[in-house]
């Protein structure tokens, strides 16, 4: 799968004809595998599926041209990111004045489980993110990929190109940031 892609993308970057299609046919199975984790936790009849999150993602993504692998997929985990994020606002806006308050994200885990937050914790996720990353760069971009891409320590070694060490580091770094920001608000 990984030899297909890298294959399609270097279609892309030398303008070959339906070569958007062939890296369409390529990544469709693993956003579609992302997409349903994400909304693995959401009612039946909700607004967004699976097929439509993956679908937003790649007109987001359509445009664009990769350097690698590694760069397609780090586009893609923030263009869902974002997608979440901007229908987590919409939900947000139609509950407001409902008194309704969500559960605080009380603790990052070890295992990326993205699929069970609810859009306020969407919310404070992104936010804590935007703000980790004014400071931490990386250690934001570790957690992007864990929780809005679902991938392993590993893949995301492999995807930034660090060592085991230091994405480790910046994960312990962005827990540690993230279980004050989401338990005080602040920094």
């Amino acid at each position: 799968m990984s030899g297909e892609i890298t294959s399609a993308l270097q279609l892309v970057r030398e303008g070959k004809k339906g070569a958007n299609d062939i890296l369409y046919a390529a990544v469709y199975s693993e956003l579609r595998e992302l997409a349903q984790r994400f909304m693995a936790g959401e009612r039946r009849n909700h607004t967004l599926q699976p097929t439509a999150l993956v679908n937003e993602v790649w007109i987001r993504l359509s445009d664009n041209c990769f350097e690698n692998r590694a760069h397609f997929f780090g586009t893609a985990a923030r263009a869902m990111r974002q997608v979440l994020v901007e229908h987590a606002r919409r939900k947000k806006a139609e509950k407001r004045n409902s008194g309704i308050r969500p559960d605080p994200l009380a603790e990052i885990g070890d295992v990326a489980d993205q699929s069970g937050l609810s859009a306020e914790q969407v919310l404070q996720l992104d936010e804590a993110l935007s703000h980790l990353a004014k400071t931490d760069p990386r250690a934001a971009k570790v957690t992007e990929l864990r929780f809005f891409a679902g991938l392993t320590m590993d893949e995301i070694r492999i995807v930034l190109g660090r060592g085991k060490t230091t994405i480790e580091d910046d994960w312990r770094t962005a827990r540690a940031f993230l279980r004050t920001f989401l338990d005080e608000g602040v920094a």
